[in-house]
Parts: structure tokens; sequence; C-alpha cells
């Protein structure tokens, strides 16, 4: 089990480092292709766009042919969206690079994860997946030190060297030992879909993606217009992803203790915070210091949601590596909507109006909670 985890966190920390690696680069490429915030929102919701086509394709994929099989081929596909990323010379080639590595990502993620979760106890579920998902954070945090550094040194050396990285990365998985096969009926799918909970874990993987994806597009502009430099930005970046590396593993091993509804609450409280905490701030510190915050609010929900949404999948007889494929499908719809309908907002309304409308939606949920909790308590639920 360490050496799948092991395995598994290091495939998903360099593919988290890689969709992250954009965000310092956002107001450059603005510059250079003349993007106003909408398509600077279009240009980064690309990947999420990528990841929407792939995320039932590559948990279909997953349960059918197996963890492995589907770990190998999204790191092949990912490896050739790398070298396309680096040989992009216009604003629709980067977006097409993003595109695909967004739905290489999908496979990628849905075959690591069914890999460590049918591979676990069911009592450790929570803290693997917390453990994986950390790595994957780290890679996020670094992701933007990549970009500055790509920016420093070329572009496309950096991104064909991602991409060789890949290549090792297929080759070691290859040799790994398979997973056990899980079975794969719509039945379990149709119980799933109809068991709110199970919803509830896919909502809780779309919302924080929506937002960091708000947070990803609006930030680099603000700062980059209060005349921080891309090193600067990529600083904040970094500094704001170090607790979440942390604190995953230790929000999974809490879960698996105490349930994932009271740190699901106490992250959305923070998020409400911190997003109208954003729509307000005018100085560049404040909004440094509240993306910092943000890391630790928004990056609370997906360790217990996605551990959630495996939890309920298992109880419906959902193959897991179809139930991250669905996990990938909705944080692949808040990745997409969340920088591009937030530049859009932004561009006619002023940031505050997208941050606005996020707080908004995190109070809603936390309502949420409150009433699926209710329910579940009553004598007719039961």
């Amino acid at each position: 089990m360490h050496r799948v985890l092991a395995l598994v966190s290091s495939i998903i920390f360099v593919d988290a480092l890689l969709f992250t690696a954009l965000t310092p680069l956002v107001p450059g490429y603005a510059e250079e292709f003349g993007l106003s915030k909408t398509g600077a929102g279009f240009l980064v919701g690309a990947f999420g766009a990528g990841s929407l086509v792939g995320g039932i394709p590559g948990g279909l994929a997953a349960a059918r042919f197996g963890a492995k099989l589907t770990v190998v081929s999204g790191l092949l596909l990912l490896s050739a969206a790398s070298l396309a990323f680096a040989a992009a010379d216009g604003a629709l080639a980067l977006g097409a690079a993003r595109f695909l590595q967004g739905v290489a990502s999908t496979a990628t993620w849905a075959g690591a994860l069914a890999w460590i979760s049918v591979t676990a106890s069911r009592e450790r579920r929570g803290e693997v997946i917390g453990t994986a998902f950390g790595s994957a954070i780290f890679g996020a945090v670094l992701g933007p030190a990549f970009g500055s550094t790509a920016k420093l040194v070329g572009i496309r050396l950096s991104f064909t060297i991602a991409a060789a990285a890949m290549l090792v990365f297929a080759i070691v998985a290859a040799s790994a030992s398979s997973a056990p096969r899980e079975s794969l009926t719509l039945s379990g799918l149709g119980r799933a879909l109809r068991d709110e909970r199970f919803l509830g874990g896919l909502w809780l993987s779309l919302l924080p993606a929506l937002l960091f994806g708000l947070l990803s597009v609006l930030t680099p502009l603000a700062l980059d217009d209060a005349g921080w430099s891309t090193f600067d930005i990529a600083a904040v970046f970094f500094v704001a992803g170090l607790v979440e590396v942390v604190l995953n593993p230790v929000l999974g091993r809490y879960s698996d203790r105490v349930g994932r509804l009271l740190p699901i609450r106490f992250a959305l409280a923070a998020s409400i915070g911190v997003a109208v905490g954003l729509a307000l701030a005018v100085d560049p510190l404040v909004i440094a210091l509240l993306v910092c915050a943000a890391a630790i609010a928004f990056g609370s929900l997906y360790t217990p949601g996605m551990s959630l949404t495996s939890r309920r999948a298992e109880a419906s007889g959902l193959a897991q590596g179809l139930a991250f494929g669905a996990t990938n499908t909705a944080w692949a719809l808040g990745a997409l909507v969340g920088p591009a309908a937030g530049g859009a907002l932004a561009d006619p309304l002023g940031d505050a109006a997208p941050y606005l409308v996020c707080a908004a939606l995190c109070a809603l949920t936390f309502l949420a909670t409150w009433q699926v909790a209710g329910r579940r308590a009553s004598p007719s639920a039961a």
C-alpha cells in the first residue's frame, strides 16, 4: 500500500504542478495576446473544459480497464499535451494545449484515486485520499514557481522537460502491481445519483474548483496592476499552498474519526468570510494575505468531499473509478465556470461581483448541510 500511495502521490504532484504553472504567466499572456479578463478567464478555464469532457470517460476507463492502465494512458497523453504547450505560439494554441492537459488529467486522477481507494482499507480511506491530495496541493503550490522559472529559462525547454518526466512516470506506473479490478454496473450508478450525500460530495469538489478558478484569474491581474512581478505573484501562491500540504492528510484522518460534516461546515464558514474579504479588498498586501486564507478555507473542502463521495459510492455499489470520474467532472465544471464566468462578470462589474456570488454559493451550501443532517436524523429518513 505504501509503494502504491507513494507512486500515486508523485504522479498527481506533477499533474497538479502543471495545472497551476499557468497562474503567474496569465498577466504576460494577457498582455502579449491582448486578452481581456474574459479572454484570460477562458484561457485558464480551458483546462477545466478538457477535464469536463474527459471526466466520465476517464472514470469509465478506470472501472473497465483497470486503474493502472488508465493512469499510464493518462500520463502518455499528458506528456503529449505538455509538448503541445511548449510549442504553442498563440492564445488559441495555448488554449488547445491546456484543453488536452485537462482531458489527460482526468484519466490520471480517476485511475490514481481509484487505485489507492480499492487498495486501502475502508477505515483508512480518508487518510490515504488526504495524503495523496496533500501531494497534489504541494504540486499546486510549486506550480506558480515552476511557471515563473519557465518564463525565466524558457517555456519551451521547461515544458519539454515536464513532458519527459511524464514519460518516466508512465514507465514506472506500468511496472507497478495492478489494483484489484472493480465491477461496473449501471444499477450502482443509478443508486449513487439518487443519494443526496453522494451528490453533495460532488458539489464539494465543484465549489472549491470554482472558487480557486476565480482566484487564479483575478488575483494575479490585480497584483500585476499594483506593480507586483511574476515572482512576487508566484510567491503569494507558494506560501498560500504550504499549509494545505500539511492540512489535507490531517483533515482526512479527522474526517475518518468524526465524519465529514463538521470539517465541511468549518470550511464553508471560513470560505464565506474570505470571499467577502476579497470583494472588499483594495490594498495588494491585503489581497495577498486573503489568497493565503483562501487556500486554507477553499482547500479544506476537497478532502472531506472526496472521502464522502468514495464512501457513498461504496455504499451504492458504484465502482471507485467511476465515482472519481464523476468527481473529476464536477471539479472540471467548477474549474471551467469559475475563471470564465468570473472574468466575464469582473469586466463590466468589477472584481467584487464574482467574489460576492461565490460567498452566496458558500452560504447556501452551508445551510444545505443542516437540512441534509436534519433529514438523516428524522425517523422517516431512517
